[in-house]
């Protein structure tokens, strides 16, 4: 009776919003209201439409998760010095761009390649204090704790240097500006900070930091083939869009395609602390053979990216290899410990399965968002190009994944390996396609 009484007579979800929630909302309002006023003249009508929706999409995320806001106020405030100390200067397309090495905050924080560089220390510097924390004796707590707070220093440096980048894009010249996620460096960044911010939002609801050394591990993959990719083939520099990627649909069909690749491969990091955890008892060697050549897949990357532009073997692929395997080696000998820390198996089944169901719904989104703008810019909306065959293939994985969790309540070991299985399937899908295949998608190839 009193429990009824009490759900009936509570506040609405309006009315529970307080002084600082309807700031927030304002700002996001008079934020698009100035984007709109300013740059209404570069924007088609449907990316005007975008806009509007970004603006409630953006309040109820601030409002729902009450650390995205600080973030969004405090990276939108970095963008905008950053544009400002870009346009104290003007040349023949608009902003000088060469302010960029003569302005002393560009150089070293703020220019875009600044800050992605800052989101690449960063992340590696939060995955070290994140493994720190299992091991640390009387101060586990600090270090899990600094590594959280670097994850989310390089989420921030990340967006900034997104945002900032988009800025950059159209100060080159007529027709070059665009979103970046338009080829892999820009969706490498896009991968980090998705996946990382998704975990944070787990480390913030579960009330536990331990699964942090974990996710970052995946992250601070991705940083190591991004500085690669920005070192040898200087991927970093801005191109213009070809023109299959000339379409507003870009904008919504990668960032949702990305939602699903972040979240498969935090959900492939979580089963593999699970099945650490689950096996921190085993003292037969020969029993932890799956581990083993779980750990022989991780250290893989190395040796399908070893050969440089030169054709000579890459010393930074053979440390990178050493490190992987060095890593890997060191969790396996490590485990009882790892395990001690790690939440109960219950948690992180959930969070595997929560992690799989959001990629899947975001994923299942991006697929009928390509296939629209295919048949957009090829006539028809399915080709059975490698791209498309491999989507389709990692959605029917997912699916069936699901279908076996909520069915026949899949649970445990099985449904661990299947996610760290899904993960491989994924990686092809994502980066194996562009190297091995070749179809209308080629435009991504390595």
């Amino acid at each position: 009776m009193n429990t009824t009484t009490l759900s009936l007579n509570a506040p609405g979800y309006f009315a529970r919003r307080n002084w600082f929630d309807w700031l927030f909302a304002a700002l996001v309002v008079v934020g698009a209201v100035v984007a709109f006023s300013r740059y209404a003249g570069s924007m088609d009508g449907y990316e005007k439409a975008i806009l509007v929706g970004t603006v409630p999409a953006a309040v109820w995320l601030g409002w729902f998760w009450k650390p995205l806001r600080t973030l969004m106020v405090g990276v939108s405030a970095a963008a905008l010095l950053a544009i400002a100390l870009y346009s104290r200067t003007q040349d023949g397309f608009g902003a000088d761009l060469a302010q960029g090495e003569n302005v002393f905050l560009l150089k070293y924080f703020l220019s875009s390649q600044s800050a992605i560089l800052w989101m690449s220390v960063l992340f590696f510097m939060s995955t070290a204090f994140y493994w720190i924390g299992f091991f640390a004796r009387g101060s586990a707590g600090t270090a899990e704790r600094l590594g959280s707070r670097l994850a989310w220093t390089a989420v921030a440096m990340a967006l900034i240097g997104t945002l900032v980048r988009w800025f950059e894009s159209h100060q080159i010249g007529p027709d070059i500006g665009h979103i970046p996620v338009s080829n892999l460096y820009e969706v490498f960044v896009l991968f980090c900070w998705l996946t990382t911010t998704f975990y944070l939002y787990y480390e913030d609801q579960y009330k536990t930091r331990a699964l942090g050394a974990f996710a970052m591990l995946v992250v601070s993959a991705a940083v190591g083939f991004l500085l690669w990719y920005t070192l040898v083939r200087g991927a970093h520099e801005i191109q213009p869009l070809v023109p299959a990627l000339q379409s507003w649909w870009m904008k919504l069909h990668v960032p949702a395609n990305f939602i699903g690749y972040g979240t498969f491969a935090l959900a492939a990091m979580v089963a593999f602390a699970y099945l650490i955890k689950q096996q921190a008892g085993e003292t037969r060697w020969y029993k932890l053979t799956p581990l083993w050549a779980l750990g022989v897949v991780l250290c893989f990357e190395p040796l399908v990216f070893r050969k440089s532009t030169d054709g000579g073997t890459s010393a930074y692929w053979a440390v990178y290899f050493g490190l992987s395997a060095l890593i890997v080696g060191g969790i396996l000998f490590a485990r009882r410990r790892i395990a001690e820390r790690l939440p109960n198996l219950d948690v992180l089944d959930d969070v595997m399965y929560k992690s799989i169901a959001i990629g899947f719904a975001f994923f299942t989104i991006a697929t009928i968002l390509g296939a629209l703008w295919a048949a957009e810019a090829w006539g028809g909306y399915w080709s059975w190009d490698p791209k498309e065959t491999w989507a389709l293939i990692v959605w029917l994985n997912y699916a069936a994944w699901l279908h076996m969790r909520l069915m026949k309540g899949l649970r445990g070991t099985v449904a661990a390996w299947w996610a760290l299985v899904g993960l491989v399937v994924t990686t092809f899908a994502f980066l194996g396609v562009n190297m091995f295949l070749s179809g209308l998608h080629s435009y991504g190839e390595l």
